[in-house]
């Protein structure tokens, strides 16, 4: 007789639903999320004013061009790329290009660093841990006083790394590539926001600091933060590519998981482990039962289940074998008023769709109970 169990046939984040706040690169990860199984609510949290327009940078490039800095710190290959494209856009690309050529320019990882050679220039070093944290000690070791250092901003807050320069006595030129504003429509940050709160989203995948700050901000706008910050702190993971994208999150008392490497491709595969880490599995009837976001596996195949479905599931695995009464499982139901023939109605489709009916007991005239194994070691009662 073969024991084997069977490989499963879904990806590990099938059945979850994952929150995406992404303004740039979020085709990249909802397509990495979405290949792994998951299903993906994109609410950009904030939009990027478009380079050409913004008169900041064009006033910062001209004053570097006119009065050349000693060091040049390129952070995002993105951000980099747009600066000369930009220029170009300005008539003022060869010149910029010159005048880069004759700086001390520093590449904060191999992304930038290619997108530095791309342009036809040759970084001076590049830290092998791709943190700023080095850059600033390669910096002042080799003594900023009275040097003047430009330093290409992407978006995100460097917490300390400007003071700690002036404090040494540089000069700092900050270069402004690409601004974040509010997002234009707002509704679907209000929807991920909503959906947040009720649970319905399984985790949020945060790539910038100021995307995290925005929804915050948000939700206090809407007298929401409070709601939020619960479902972040108990119920929803909250992944971020890094540790500065953490910082906003941090700041309000909630845990955040990072990848080693601060990357799309590694934050994806942290999201893989933690979130089918926390699902719970029991033994019920006779078969495995892993209770996911949206979805249940039933020994090991995907069986989707409606929010209604999953709302009673849920309320009857917090008391596994316990029964749980109709009242208590109605107060469960969301939107459900008073009628508790909406639980039977709820109950039955919850059965269908996990395809193995006698995983839920009725009690009659008490309730209904998850059938589980009496060998399990989670306490078993009959209520």
């Amino acid at each position: 007789m073969n024991t084997t169990t069977p490989e499963p046939q879904h990806g590990p984040l099938a059945g979850f639903t994952v929150g995406v706040t992404a303004a740039r690169r979020a085709d990249e990860l909802g397509t990495l999320l979405r290949r792994r199984g998951a299903a993906v609510l994109h609410a950009p949290a904030l939009r990027i004013v478009p380079l050409a327009d913004d008169s900041e940078l064009l006033a910062t490039t001209k004053q570097l061009i006119d009065h050349a800095p000693d060091v040049v710190i390129a952070t995002t290959a993105i951000g980099f790329r747009g600066w000369v494209e930009a220029a170009d856009g300005w008539g003022l690309g060869e010149a910029l290009l010159a005048r880069l050529q004759d700086v001390e320019l520093l590449a904060r990882g191999p992304k930038v660093k290619g997108a530095i050679r791309a342009a036809g220039l040759t970084e001076e070093w590049s830290p092998t841990s791709e943190s700023m944290a080095e850059v600033l000690d390669r910096l002042l070791a080799e003594g900023v006083a009275d040097r003047r250092i430009a330093i290409q901003l992407h978006g995100e807050p460097l917490p300390g790394f400007v003071e700690a320069l002036r404090a040494a006595g540089a000069e700092v030129v900050g270069v402004p590539v690409y601004r974040w504003m509010p997002p234009e429509d707002i509704a679907p940050l209000d929807r991920l926001i909503d959906a947040t709160v009720s649970r319905s989203v399984d985790a949020l995948a945060f790539t910038s600091a100021p995307a995290a700050a925005s929804l915050l901000s948000r939700a206090e706008e809407r007298g929401l933060l409070p709601d939020l910050l619960a479902a972040l702190g108990h119920d929803v993971l909250v992944a971020c590519v890094g540790p500065v994208t953490a910082l906003p999150l941090q700041a309000h008392g909630i845990d955040t998981v990072q990848p080693e490497r601060f990357r799309l491709g590694p934050l994806v595969q942290l999201v893989c482990r933690e979130l089918p880490a926390r699902a719970r599995t029991l033994p019920v009837a006779g078969r495995s039962v892993e209770i996911r976001g949206q979805a249940v596996v039933v020994d090991g195949e995907l069986r989707p289940v409606p929010p209604a479905g999953m709302s009673l599931l849920r309320a009857l695995v917090r008391r596994p074998g316990w029964v749980v009464s109709r009242a208590d499982l109605l107060r469960a139901l969301p939107g459900s008023g008073r009628d508790e023939h909406a639980v039977e109605t709820a109950m039955a489709r919850l059965r269908t769709s996990l395809g193995a009916p006698n995983l839920i007991q009725t009690v009659v005239k008490r309730g209904y109970r998850l059938a589980l194994d009496p060998t399990a070691d989670t306490k078993y009662a009959d209520g």
